[in-house]
C-alpha cells in the first residue's frame, strides 16, 4: 500500500523531538584508534516525510538501507572494542555516502523505484535534510577522529557495507568486497589474506570499485585526511541472519586484526 505524500515543509522540523538524532555512537570511550562507520545502517524515515510517498515494503529493500549491517557493525565494535557510528535514517531521506549537490544525494529514483517524496523540493528543503541528518553525522565522525588524535592516535577508519546477490540479472559470485582508490596501506594486505581462503570469492574493488570515488565517507574522511581507511562490502545474503553475522565478523575480525597491527599508521601524502 502507498503511504500519502510527506508535509515536507522547510519551514517544519524534520525530526519531531520523539525521533532518534541522526546517529548513534558505540564504545565512545574506545582506546583504540579504529572507527568503523555504518552510513546505511538504518531504513527509518523522519514522520515529517511520510514514507517519502513509498509502499511500506520498499524499506526492506537494499535501496533503504544496507541489509545485515548495523548488527554486523554491532559485533564487530565489540570484538575490536573500537568506537563505531551508526546512521540512524534511510539513505533515501539522504544519502551520507554521497557528495551534497550529487545527483544520488537525494534520489528521486532508486534500482527503477520512484521516490515520490524527493522530487522537485527546493533548496531549503534539500538544506533541512542535509542540516539535520548529513551534516550532524559528519561531523559526529570529525569529532572521533580528532578525539582519537589529541590522544597521540593516527584514527583508522573501516566503513561497513553490504550488496545485493543479484543486479540487473546477474549473479553476483563476490562474497566479500574491499574497495580501496590511491590509499592501499590495508586493502593490499587484506586483499592477500582474504584471497588465500579456499572458501571465500573475494572482490577487489567489486562489486564497485572507490577510484575517482563518488562515495563521501572514504573520500573526506579517509583519502583526504591521509588517514589509513578501507571500505566493505559484503553480499546481504550471508549477513541477513544471526549466524551469518556472526561468522562475518569471525572472519574479519580475524584478518583485518592482523593486518592492523602491522599497517604503517602515519600520514599519507
Amino acid at each position: 500500500m502507498t503511504q500519502n505524500l510527506p508535509n515536507d515543509s522547510a519551514n517544519t522540523p524534520l525530526l519531531a523531538n520523539d525521533e532518534p538524532g541522526p546517529w548513534e555512537e558505540l564504545n565512545p570511550d574506545s582506546p583504540s584508534p579504529l572507527v568503523i562507520l555504518c552510513d546505511h545502517a538504518n531504513n527509518r524515515v523522519p514522520k515529517s516525510l511520510g514514507h517519502l510517498g513509498l509502499a511500506l515494503d520498499v524499506f526492506g529493500k537494499h535501496v533503504a538501507y544496507d541489509i545485515g549491517c548495523e548488527k554486523l557493525t554491532r559485533e564487530l565494535a565489540k570484538r575490536f572494542d573500537s568506537t563505531a557510528l551508526l546512521a540512524h535514517y534511510s539513505r533515501l531521506v539522504i544519502d551520507l555516502n554521497r557528495h551534497p549537490g550529487d545527483g544520488s544525494s537525494i534520489p528521486t529514483l532508486s534500482d527503477t523505484i520512484e521516490i515520490p517524496g524527493n522530487r522537485d523540493l527546493s533548496p531549503d528543503q534539500i538544506k533541512q535534510r542535509e542540516d539535520a541528518l548529513f551534516w550532524p553525522y559528519h561531523d559526529q565522525v570529525e569529532r572521533i577522529l580528532k578525539r582519537i588524535k589529541d590522544r597521540g592516535q593516527i584514527p583508522i577508519l573501516c566503513a561497513i557495507h553490504s550488496f545485493t546477490p543479484v543486479f540487473k540479472g546477474f549473479q553476483r559470485p563476490w562474497h566479500i568486497g574491499v574497495l580501496w582508490d590511491r590509499d592501499q596501506r590495508i586493502s593490499t594486505p587484506l586483499l592477500k589474506r582474504l584471497e588465500a581462503l579456499p572458501s571465500i570469492c573475494v572482490g577487489d574493488n567489486e562489486p564497485y570499485h572507490a577510484r575517482n570515488p563518488v562515495g563521501y565517507t572514504m573520500d573526506i574522511h579517509g583519502e583526504k585526511n591521509g588517514h589509513p581507511h578501507i571500505l566493505l562490502e559484503i553480499r546481504q545474503d550471508l549477513i541477513n541472519h544471526d549466524e551469518g553475522i556472526t561468522e562475518w565478523a569471525r572472519l574479519i575480525y580475524s584478518h583485518l586484526s592482523k593486518v592492523l597491527a602491522q599497517v604503517d599508521l602515519t600520514l599519507s601524502n
